[in-house]
């Protein structure tokens, strides 16, 4: 197939590229590479795509309406997995209106690429932050999720709304996916998995917040992209069982279907410090903090929506993935 993947320099998509560039798809990688975070890390990434047969990279804003449309006019993709997106929780407090322009406006243009240019299937990261206020566990697809507590998951909750409608109106197959705290090799430095590791390596105190009470529901990268790939290579269909007098917020008359992706397994955020200093040999100076707005104490997902309809559910031991981050994060940075 060919794949248009946005966020292609991004902790994600340059993995998901990989991985479909391996199977043999075309990949047509879209990112802006700004710099919310270390621009270098982002072009490291990218590199180990730009000299692979079938990837071709477009320097693009998906904020750039025109842009994105002759990128799909002229590259015309079967399927989109879009990972574009402003990340971060903390960074939506302090700046809310950065995530208007690439999280709503910036898919809207995607959507409209996917509809002009007929798209087969359309995969879409969403965020286990649209849970916001619910308390009841594990999360599942097919609760309702109308109380976010940042705007990133606001802006994450109306793109589910968003991709419904075109879906609705176009008959576009639309599948979001909701990511639980990925971590991994290549990931990103806002992190908490980077900031320990960066910090504990350079005798600095660690910023612990809830006091440690945080349970999450780490999931390691490449269970994040099998979860991807299973996914894309299924098209959303319809649930002609669908009622409006009893509406299920994960399916519809449409061809639309929402996923977690996670680990299932929530690791107390004191076990998952104590793993990372195992794996790093050193012990972590550790600043308890209170729980920071728009945090939610505990993640837990429920993935047997995705288990049952792909076959897959993610099972890398956060032992055997904080090890790897470990390995990966000396080997890049030479510590």
């Amino acid at each position: 197939m060919k794949v248009m993947v946005t966020g292609s320099a991004g902790f994600i998509g340059a993995a998901l590229a990989a991985r479909l560039l391996g199977r043999g798809d075309e990949v047509v990688g879209v990112d802006n590479l700004n710099d919310y975070y270390d621009v270098a890390l982002k072009e490291a990434r990218l590199r180990r795509l730009l000299d692979r047969p079938g990837y071709t990279h477009l320097h693009l804003d998906v904020e750039d309406g025109a842009g994105v449309a002759a990128a799909f006019a002229a590259h015309r993709p079967q399927r989109v997995v879009n990972l574009a997106a402003q990340a971060g929780v903390r960074y939506s407090i302090e700046n809310p209106m950065a995530y208007v322009g690439t999280n709503l406006v910036g898919f809207a243009h995607v959507l409209e690429g996917c509809r002009q240019s007929g798209v087969e299937h359309l995969v879409y990261a969403s965020s286990s932050s649209v849970y916001g206020a619910n308390t009841r566990m594990p999360f599942s697809v097919h609760d309702n999720v109308d109380h976010p507590l940042s705007l990133y998951a606001a802006s994450k909750k109306a793109n589910e709304l968003m991709a419904h409608t075109y879906s609705h109106l176009y008959r576009i197959p639309v599948t979001g996916l909701r990511f639980f705290t990925v971590y991994g090799p290549w990931g990103r430095p806002d992190m908490a998995l980077f900031k320990f590791t960066r910090a504990i390596l350079a005798g600095e105190p660690i910023q612990v917040f809830n006091y440690g009470r945080h349970r999450r529901d780490f999931t390691y990268i490449d269970d994040i992209v099998e979860g991807v790939l299973r996914t894309l290579d299924r098209p959303a269909e319809p649930n002609p069982h669908w009622s409006g007098d009893a509406p299920d917020a994960a399916t519809s008359l449409a061809p639309y279907r929402l996923y977690n992706i996670g680990n299932n397994r929530p690791v107390e955020l004191m076990d998952y410090i104590e793993t990372l200093e195992h794996c790093l040999g050193r012990e972590a100076q550790k600043t308890l903090l209170p729980l920071q707005p728009g945090d939610v104490p505990d993640t837990y997902a429920d993935v047997e929506d995705l288990a049952a309809d792909t076959g897959y559910r993610p099972e890398t031991p956060v032992a055997v993935g904080v090890a790897r981050f470990v390995d990966w994060y000396r080997d890049y940075y030479g510590v």
